[in-house]
């Protein structure tokens, strides 16, 4: 079961900058997007059925042209669901499920707390009530892969700056807590787990030449349950991928067990 989540920043302007070009070279199994800022009806879903993609689930933001997550999957999901009943975060379009088999796949996309006090302060309310969520989702389900931008640098490792950066949403003392309690839970950071040394980024603000220099955060995951460890067969970040301000995350999952 191949994996890859992309925060496309748009999927209507990600299909003009050649993403189905992209996703042709490739054989994934099951894409999640996030940020599509947009509803179904509004994209031409063609090029992704004749590449063998059926759309799994869409979940939109009722606020037009604004976050959204959606599932494109070549394998048939047994259950589909969105949100996590809190309409607060639900309205937003943040999180979508899809089970396959005896796997769980949350498709999702935090808040960021980059716009001021307010924001900041629903995106660490959001953490707290998403973990309780996944940890009780996991008493049901113990097989949860939870892929999606996490919008936070976990350690000194996945940001350019850490220094310049203390008092920055996404690398705040508290956020970054939250990822090792994350962690601490049981929930595998894929990437980190097949590359423990490699330093890569999967998003760069379009100011100032930051991709071209490579002045990036990692804040795109796969992360899995504990009880799917053994089952990771390979993850990488495909830092070529030019469609987006994010690139794409990818993660190689043995199914079914």
């Amino acid at each position: 079961m191949e994996i890859l989540t992309y925060n496309v920043n748009g999927i209507r302007a990600a299909i003009k900058n050649g993403l189905i070009d992209w996703l042709s070279q490739h054989n994934f199994d099951i894409l999640c997007f996030q940020e599509v800022k947009a509803t179904p009806d509004q994209v031409d879903l063609s090029p992704f059925e004749a590449l063998g993609y059926k759309l799994v689930g869409w979940h939109a933001a009722e606020k037009k042209g604004y976050s959204g997550v959606a599932i494109f999957s070549r394998i048939p999901a047994d259950y589909i669901s969105s949100g996590m009943q809190i309409p607060v975060y639900d309205s937003e379009g943040r999180i979508l499920r899809a089970d396959f088999g005896d796997v769980t796949l949350l498709n999702c996309y935090f808040p960021s707390g980059t716009t001021g006090d307010i924001r900041q302060t629903l995106k660490m309310k959001f953490l707290a009530d998403f973990l309780i969520w996944v940890e009780a989702l996991k008493k049901e389900r113990p097989n949860v892969v939870i892929c999606g931008d996490y919008n936070i640098a976990h350690t000194e490792m996945d940001i350019h700056n850490p220094k310049g950066n203390q008092k920055s949403s996404g690398f705040l003392p508290e956020e970054r807590e939250w990822m090792t309690q994350w962690f601490a839970a049981g929930n595998i950071d894929t990437f980190r787990h097949v590359n423990p040394e490699l330093v890569q980024y999967s998003w760069w603000t379009y100011r100032a030449g930051a991709r071209a220099n490579n002045k990036g955060w990692r804040i795109d995951y796969i992360s899995v349950s504990e009880p799917l460890k053994g089952r990771i067969l390979g993850s990488r970040q495909f830092n070529d991928a030019v469609h987006s301000d994010h690139c794409p995350v990818w993660l190689d999952l043995q199914f079914p067990s």
